[in-house]
């Protein structure tokens, strides 16, 4: 039940701040102020600069390579696969692909020994394969031996994320310290609910959505498509963060 209600409690609120505009504007005194209140809006859901410092403030901050000590095993969170596309003999990458990237980085380097991939699916209904298997498929074609790599396939949310990686690990005890690779924006939740279910892993954030601050007017003051994308981002993030917090999972 948790599953499906996390899937459309956002498109739930989108409705519902539309039903609250519009009975706003329906009382006299707050119609001469739509029309400055969706300027307002405009200028803050494009600005580039505005939505960039919103998710630097979000987001944790990268952590130096030399600054991470050798680790046991690294735990990569999924959620960066298309597997609802066809033909389904090859592996769909979408935003969020340098959670992988890193992952294999942090091996190459000897940072960690394994790498432990970890979800199922994220849709609803039947799929022809795991998003774990599908990244299983890409770090066998980098070179990652097979023993190198475990896999925890039945996870649909980061809270599962954990729990079913703690199970895991009882079978591995020889596993002790984690790395956390997952996006930057998304590792606030995933390491509360890691900590939560009993696990201490260093987080290691990737797939930055955020750039370096510009002295380009251009950056300040243009128009942006991104922008909305990156508010977007971050409100769904931050919802789900609250709702995780209150059911006690992070």
């Amino acid at each position: 039940m948790f599953f499906l209600l996390s899937k459309l409690l956002l498109y739930a609120l989108i409705p519902l701040g539309i039903w609250v505009l519009v009975r706003l504007s329906r009382r006299l005194r707050w119609r001469r102020w739509l029309v400055p209140a969706g300027l307002a809006l405009f200028v803050i859901g494009t600005n580039n600069a505005l939505s960039n410092e919103a998710l630097l403030a979000w987001e944790l901050p990268p952590t130096p390579l030399r600054g991470l000590g050798p680790h046991d095993a690294a735990v990569l969170l999924t959620g960066i696969t298309e597997i609802r596309k066809s033909p389904h003999d090859r592996v769909y990458l979408g935003p969020g692909a340098d959670r992988l990237t890193n992952a294999l980085w942090l091996y190459r380097a000897g940072r960690v020994r394994r790498i432990i991939i970890s979800g199922g699916s994220g849709a609803v209904g039947a799929v022809a394969h795991t998003e774990a298997r599908d990244l299983y498929t890409l770090l066998r074609l980098a070179g990652v031996p097979k023993a190198h790599i475990l896999l925890e396939e039945r996870s649909r949310n980061t809270r599962e994320n954990a729990l079913f990686t703690k199970q895991l690990l009882a079978r591995h005890p020889e596993i002790q310290s984690l790395v956390l690779i997952t996006s930057a924006f998304h590792q606030r939740r995933a390491l509360g609910c890691f900590r939560r279910v009993g696990l201490a892993p260093t987080p290691w954030p990737a797939d930055f959505r955020t750039t370096d601050r510009q002295a380009d007017p251009a950056y300040w003051l243009l128009p942006s498509a991104g922008a909305t994308v990156r508010w977007s981002l971050l409100l769904h993030e931050m919802v789900g963060y609250v709702t995780y917090k209150v059911l006690g999972y992070c």
